[in-house]
């Protein structure tokens, strides 16, 4: 009897070692906290997990906020490698994206499998989303939205434990167009990846391909956000609507006050399945505008209007660009378009049998191997 139970202690032992060994060995917060050299920054406990994504608990996450050059407290999750140790120097990544979506979502699924491939990174939500500031809740902006990339690379290059001179950024989907804008001007930016690549402001501005609006439908699309703007100034308040407005033959806006239908009729567009099979299926989350709580500022086209993206992109070189996108993405022109555009070094991977949102975080279809391979190469 003695024995068994010494046997069955021993057994009990060794379970509880292989549970410890999957998780994170905890670095204390204060810790990591004092590693951090920007003043407008915290950096504490992430005490409410709502990631959508599978949750890899050998990976230490910190909920982190730091301020952008216009005020905007950005809402971040850091994420520290396997075996992470304060007084080492590592590569970094800063992540968001997509466009309507949340850090919990699919920035953060790509910060934690690149965080398991030794990079330190951060997962942020642009302002005026997600747990970040801004007293007018989802009012998209191109400079805005840029200027967080850079204030991310403020954030994570302030980390003692991150060598300046090795910081990549990736962007996905609509963010990926502000990724490469940032790291066109900001030279702390090495290498850029971009998945699902969305430019908001030809998207916005010229609906699909720059082949949708008509010199006439054009002009009612301006109207119409002429009489949202007095709209909101006479209430106070912010008005919703679609961040891409749609013209019927009859010269009729058409917008909406949230995302999607609650559920999509069985004639539904491939595209629009794509889409509501993640944010309103597998990847759910409250604080996502996609995820039907809500939708965009329905003044948000003005700055995509007004600024074009890209504009700047023959300026990121000699830094390198990774381009990737799916055969079966309807987005897959963005990316073509923008490989034409930019100067080497740069790289174009069409991932076979991939759809738009597959690369939001299908682990089969995004190569996250060729992705690790390229920031080795590249942040040497």
């Amino acid at each position: 009897m003695k024995l068994n139970k010494f046997v069955t202690s021993m057994i009990a032992g060794a379970m509880l070692m292989s549970s410890v060994n999957v998780m994170a060995k905890e670095v204390p917060v204060s810790v990591v906290a004092q590693a951090s050299q920007m003043k407008k920054a915290s950096v504490e406990a992430l005490k409410d997990d709502t990631r959508v994504f599978n949750v890899d608990k050998s990976i230490e996450v910190l909920k982190v906020v730091f301020q952008n050059r216009y005020g905007f407290d950005v809402a971040g999750h850091l994420y520290l490698p396997k075996d992470f140790d304060i007084n080492r120097k590592y590569s970094a990544l800063v992540i968001t994206g997509p466009f309507g979506a949340v850090k919990e979502q699919s920035s953060g699924l790509y910060a934690q499998e690149m965080a398991k491939r030794g990079y330190v990174t951060v997962a942020f939500d642009p302002s005026t989303t997600g747990e970040s500031s801004g007293v007018r809740r989802n009012m998209g902006s191109p400079e805005i939205f840029t200027e967080d990339y850079s204030a991310a690379v403020d954030f994570i290059s302030n980390l003692s434990f991150v060598d300046k001179e090795k910081i990549g950024a990736i962007g996905i989907c609509g963010l990926s167009g502000m990724a490469i804008t940032a790291a066109s001007n900001d030279v702390r930016i090495k290498a850029v990846v971009t998945s699902a690549m969305y430019d908001m402001s030809e998207s916005i501005s010229d609906h699909y391909n720059g082949a949708y609006y008509t010199d006439e439908q054009r002009n009612i699309v301006k109207q119409h956000l002429a009489k949202m703007r007095d709209a909101e100034a006479k209430s106070g308040e912010s008005i919703r609507g679609a961040h891409e407005l749609g013209v019927d033959a009859s010269g009729n806006i058409q917008t909406f006050d949230k995302m999607f239908p609650d559920s999509l009729p069985a004639d539904a567009d491939p595209v629009s399945k794509d889409f509501f099979g993640y944010y309103i299926g597998r990847a759910y989350h409250p604080r996502a505008i996609n995820s039907n709580t809500s939708a965009w500022d329905s003044t948000t086209p003005y700055g995509f209007f007004n600024f074009r993206l890209m504009d700047n992109i023959k300026e990121l070189s000699p830094r390198p660009l990774m381009l990737i996108t799916g055969d079966k993405a309807h987005s897959k022109y963005f990316s073509d378009n923008v490989y034409k555009a930019a100067s080497s070094p740069k790289e174009l991977i069409v991932v076979k049998g991939a759809t738009h949102a597959d690369l939001y975080d299908q682990m089969d279809k995004i190569p996250f191997n060729q992705i690790e391979n390229f920031f080795n190469q590249n942040l040497k």
